[in-house]
This record gives C-alpha cells, sequence and structure tokens, in this order.
C-alpha cells in the first residue's frame, strides 16, 4: 500500500517541537506516511502579509490531511506594526490563519474529547462526604460548531452607514445605543444557519450513539440570546424526539455549565454548542483531565478534509528554551484523532494504551504533571523535557 502524505503545519512557538515529537511517535508505532511541510503562521504574516499562504491551501486541498501545531495572534494594531516595512502601506489586516483555514474548508465539525487518565496527578478531585477524597472520572467529548457564531468574523468598528442604519431599525438598538455616535460603536455579530446548526447537532448524536453516551447536552443561553441559541434549542428537541428518542436531552446555560463541571463533571457525556461556547466549556473540562497538554481536538468537512490540533496556543515564552519543556500529549493525542479519522484505528488505539501506561507509572512527568511553574530548569529538577516524554510514549509501545 502506498504512504498516505500529510500535511505538517508546526506554526510558531512550541508548534514546532510537539509536532516533531508526535510526528515520531506516529512513526514508530508502524504508521507509514510522507508528511510535507504547509507554511503556516506569525512569519509569513511578517514577511508576506498572510499567514495562510495559497501555496498551503493547495497542498490540504490536495492531500486532504492536515497536523496542526500551534500560531501566534496578536491584536490587529500590534500585528500591523510587526509586518515587513515594505508591505506597511498595502493595508493588510491581520486575522488567525486557523480561522482562515476552517471558513475557507468549511471544518464545521470540531470535536474535543476530554478524558481522565489514570494516574495523572493532575485529575481534578473534589472531597466526598466526611472529607474524604473522590477523583470522578470525566469522560466528555464537546462538539463544537466550527464555522459561525462570534467567531464569524462579520463585524465592524465605525460601522458602515448602511450597517449603522439597519442596526437602527431595531427597537433595542435604537433605545439603548442610538444616541451613541457612530464613530464610537463596535459591533460584532453571531451568526447560526439552520443547516450548519442541524450538522453539529447529528454530529453529537450520531457520536453518542455510536459511543455509548446516554445523554447529550446542549450547552447555550436560549434564555437570554433567543434567537440563535433558542434556535439551536429548537433543532435539538426536534433532532432528538425523531432520530435519537434513546439519548436523552439536556439544555444547559454556558454560565451554569462553568460552576456544574467542578461540581458533577462525571454526569456529562457528549457536550454541543455553538463556537464561543463550544470554545469555553472545552477549554473548562481540558482543565479537569490536567489543563492544555492532555486537550486534543479534530476538525473536518463532509468532503473528507480535516486539520488536527492540539487546543493549546504557541506559548513563545518556552519557544526559545535550549531543551524544550511542554507536555507534548495533546499534539499526540490529535494525531491519534487524524489516526481515527483515517481509519487507522488499531495504531491509534496503540498509542493511546502507550500514553495511558507512561502516564500511569508517574516514572516519566513534564513540568505540569509535576505542578512546577514553567521556567527554564525545571528539567534540573526532575521534570522530563518534551523529548523524553515522547521517549517514554515510545517505550510502552
Amino acid at each position: 500500500m502506498a504512504k498516505r502524505t500529510i500535511v505538517s503545519m508546526p506554526g510558531d512557538g512550541i508548534g514546532q517541537v510537539v509536532l516533531e515529537e508526535a510526528i515520531r511517535v506516529l512513526t514508530s508505532a508502524g504508521f507509514e506516511a510522507e508528511y510535507i511541510e504547509g507554511d503556516i503562521g506569525w512569519e509569513f504574516w511578517r514577511s508576506e502579509g498572510n499567514p495562510l499562504p495559497q501555496r498551503t491551501i493547495d497542498l490540504i486541498q490536495k492531500y486532504k490531511v492536515a497536523l496542526f501545531g500551534a500560531i501566534t495572534s496578536k491584536p490587529k494594531e500590534e500585528a500591523s506594526q510587526e509586518l515587513n516595512p515594505e508591505l506597511g502601506d498595502a493595508g493588510l489586516v491581520y486575522s488567525s490563519p486557523i480561522v482562515g483555514l476552517r471558513q475557507h474548508f468549511k471544518l464545521d465539525i470540531c470535536i474535543r474529547p476530554c478524558h481522565t487518565y489514570t494516574g495523572n496527578p493532575l485529575n481534578f478531585i473534589s472531597r466526598g462526604v466526611g472529607d474524604e477524597i473522590e477523583e470522578p472520572a470525566v469522560d466528555v467529548v464537546i462538539f463544537r460548531q466550527n464555522t459561525e457564531g462570534l467567531y464569524g468574523g462579520v463585524e465592524w468598528s465605525d460601522p458602515p452607514d448602511q450597517v449603522y442604519q439597519a442596526l437602527m431599525t431595531h427597537p433595542k438598538f435604537k433605545t439603548n445605543f442610538g444616541d451613541t455616535p457612530k464613530e464610537e460603536v463596535s459591533v460584532s455579530t453571531r451568526i447560526f444557519t439552520r443547516k450548519a446548526t442541524e450538522r453539529i447537532l447529528l454530529a453529537s448524536f450520531e457520536y453518542a450513539r455510536k459511543y455509548g453516551y446516554k445523554s447529550v447536552t446542549l450547552c447555550e443561553k436560549p434564555n437570554v440570546i433567543r434567537e440563535t441559541s433558542g434556535m439551536m434549542y429548537r433543532l435539538a428537541k426536534e433532532i432528538q424526539n425523531r432520530d435519537f428518542p434513546e439519548i436523552q436531552l439536556w439544555n444547559t446555560n454556558i454560565d451554569a455549565q462553568m460552576m456544574w463541571l467542578t461540581k458533577n463533571p462525571e454526569n456529562y457525556g457528549v457536550i454541543v454548542a455553538g463556537n464561543m461556547f463550544g470554545d469555553i466549556v472545552s477549554d473548562g473540562f481540558a482543565g479537569l483531565i490536567g489543563g492544555l497538554g492532555f486537550a486534543c481536538s479534530a476538525q473536518f468537512n463532509d468532503e473528507g478534509i480535516g486539520v488536527f490540533e492540539p487546543t493549546h496556543g504557541s506559548a513563545p515564552k518556552y519557544a526559545d528554551y535550549p531543551e524544550s519543556i511542554v507536555n507534548p500529549i495533546a499534539m499526540i493525542e490529535s494525531a491519534c484523532m487524524m489516526l481515527d479519522f483515517i481509519d487507522e484505528n488499531k495504531i491509534a488505539t496503540k498509542i493511546r494504551n502507550a500514553v495511558a501506561k507512561t502516564i500511569s507509572e508517574g516514572i516519566v512527568q513534564t513540568y505540569d504533571m509535576k505542578k512546577m511553574k514553567g521556567s527554564v530548569d525545571v528539567l534540573e529538577k526532575g521534570a522530563a523535557s518534551t523529548h523524553q516524554m515522547a521517549d517514554a510514549i515510545i517505550s510502552n509501545l
């Protein structure tokens, strides 16, 4: 069988080292592939004025599957100041390349699993009756609508006259903001479409049925955000009643959910939400399983294109350390999600078992697992480097 070609996009900062280690684990586990590097990130913004060059889009379109490390993003004014001086007058505006990828390829389904590993010293614990220490097992999978909502990019500062006049036709806008000068108004829209909302809801219910989860929790705010969250809740009820009567539909507000996830996280299974709230609740649950060093994700469309990445950022403060100290497990788990996507499930299971064994042994731990503050001297204090953690996982394959 010919080797599969995977587009590797290290990006910025620690993305480069964690992706390198994940590929080393994939190879050691027996996954044969050719990796073609795609250009993405801050340096391409600075030098070319485009953090997502067309050549990278073309690679993903051709090969369909990509592994992504991390990117650095900065506010609009700061991004403009770091442009190559020759591009300073070109009127370029920075936008996140990963958001651009999601929208260009319509990678509308985002899955973020949050599972506890036995023996992880960072697992969430609580106190039970008589102050007994309890460590509930967290097994939550968040489905996040990935292309719409507040991340859709439809926004203005000092909106054009036609936009401002359209907003003025809404009585609440006119009452609450009509006296504000137009140039002092900034607007970000939250747009949900029925088609995309149905897709993410169906994906969440289908996953729950396939893997035996008893409930799907819609985590939005329909009591206040009545049009968008309200539509999502109505569609969820229709889909559950029509197609998935054996699966319970729970409805929680995002603010209450953030409280409940630390009271009874073991009660939740599949959670589905729009773009912003899905982002929030997935980071919340990630904190219960050890933090962003364990938080993986997959995003894909209905045409077989998928991009797989850890949810942590580029952590530039760690990027220039003589030896990398960051935890590569989130990137390795994201690579396992890629293997699932391309039906290499046996290799994915093999790697996950090796990760679980490494964590349960408790011998090799990165600085976060040792509850150290990230600093250049943590390796001298007994923490494992990024490379050493990957070595330990490879030895347990």
